[in-house]
């Protein structure tokens, strides 16, 4: 016997049954979150949704019924979905709002929690195999371009490192040249004329010595600047050669004025301005390292570099400028003896000099030796002097100056 069903009952249960087979909200869309908190995810079509999805980008059923597609996790549990659940595996983030950007109390959240780059365990931006490849090249490009510029000086049988030629050091003499003058003309300083006996002083002792230099193809500039307080003399690369007025009174005779000429001279035979400006390049790369890993222990840039570039000069500038002051007072004894000039008059000049100079800070803080020290080593060097002076004819050109320039361009060492 067949039992009946009211109609309201029937409708009831059926309607039951329709509602337990309508898929869930997230099922009919799953490129999007049922909340009010987040945005729909974007389209894999950069023009539009695709209407018709591939078969192996469609979800499969284990996905839609999973439980973590229900509205009912955390906000924070969503937004982790949203950015890593995508049909076309683009893992992308969501849009942000333009408010996200201009919004203060926004920005000041991302600032207190960002993270510095450089850390004392080590740089956060090198933790990629292409930055440790960038590193390794580049430092490997240093080293060779380093010993690609060693060489071997003359007389001291030193190593040092030149990456500059003649021709920029000549230009950087230029440039030098032309500040000198206008700051001597800032100052109201002036040059004596050429008729000037104290320049044509000058000018005698310098014709003399320039045919025992190994440095006649020079264009040669003698200026003497009417500085009576002044005892200096330097010659700039490319033959300008500077003389201050006060030194020639301390220099009473031309052979202690060739003393100091000849030294100025050997300066630029032995190429000691392009060295100076190649270990600029090194120091500057220290020294800018050191200011940098000083920022990674909170100190500051400023202090860094004060402290620095003292460390430097200590370390390494002031000890290489008293060998290149040695070596010049060497060179210029041979060559003020070849010229027969006496040798002897450098010893009574520095020790003038030493009178006149006062006192002197210590020599580990100089760039110069000190006068005492220098007058030593002269003192050694007088015998060799006086034998060059003997076999010198006077009018010859020059022998040890040739030598040494010849020695410097096959890379010799001591001769």
């Amino acid at each position: 016997m067949l039992k009946l069903l009211r109609p309201r009952t029937f409708l009831a249960q059926g309607s039951s049954v329709l509602r337990r087979m309508r898929p869930p909200p997230n099922i009919l869309k799953p490129n999007t979150i049922s909340t009010s908190h987040h945005r729909a995810l974007p389209s894999p079509n950069p023009t539009g949704p695709d209407p018709v999805a591939r078969p192996s980008e469609r979800p499969t059923p284990s996905q839609l019924h999973h439980p973590s597609n229900t509205t009912n996790s955390p906000p924070q549990q969503q937004q982790l979905r949203a950015y890593n659940y995508h049909p076309s595996g683009n893992r992308s983030p969501p849009p942000r709002s333009p408010a996200a950007y201009t919004d203060p109390a926004h920005r000041d959240a991302q600032l207190r929690a960002a993270k510095p780059l450089i850390h004392w365990r080590g740089f956060r931006a090198l933790n990629t195999p292409s930055t440790y490849t960038i590193i390794l090249v580049a430092g490997g490009g240093a080293l060779a371009f380093y010993f690609s510029n060693l060489e071997t000086v003359p007389v001291s049988g030193r190593t040092r490192f030149n990456a500059y030629g003649a021709d920029s050091v000549r230009k950087a003499g230029e440039m030098e040249h032309r500040r000198l003058l206008w700051q001597l003309e800032q100052q109201g300083v002036g040059l004596l004329s050429e008729w000037d006996f104290r320049t044509m002083r000058v000018r005698r002792v310098m014709e003399r010595l320039l045919p025992f230099s190994g440095m006649e193809g020079e264009e040669w500039e003698v200026s003497v600047v009417d500085a009576p307080r002044t005892a200096n003399a330097f010659v700039l690369p490319g033959g300008k050669v500077f003389v201050f007025s006060g030194i020639l009174g301390v220099a009473r005779s031309d052979s202690a004025l060739a003393t100091v000429l000849g030294h100025e001279i050997a300066h630029n035979l032995a190429d000691h301005h392009g060295e100076r400006l190649s270990q600029d390049i090194g120091a500057s790369i220290m020294l800018w390292s050191m200011v940098v890993l000083g920022g990674a222990f909170g100190l500051g840039p400023l202090i860094m570099h004060f402290f620095g570039s003292r460390f430097l000069d200590v370390a390494f500038g002031f000890p290489m400028s008293r060998l290149q002051e040695s070596e010049a007072d060497y060179i210029g004894l041979m060559m003020m003896s070849e010229a027969c000039y006496d040798p002897r008059e450098a010893v009574s000049f520095w020790a003038r000099m030493e009178k006149a100079s006062g006192e002197e800070v210590p020599e580990w803080m100089s760039t110069h030796p000190a006068n005492l020290n220098r007058i030593k080593k002269i003192e050694e060097w007088l015998p060799e002097a006086m034998e060059k002076r003997a076999q010198s004819d006077c009018s010859s050109t020059a022998s040890f100056a040739g030598l040494f320039k010849q020695a410097l361009l096959t890379g010799q060492g001591v001769f």
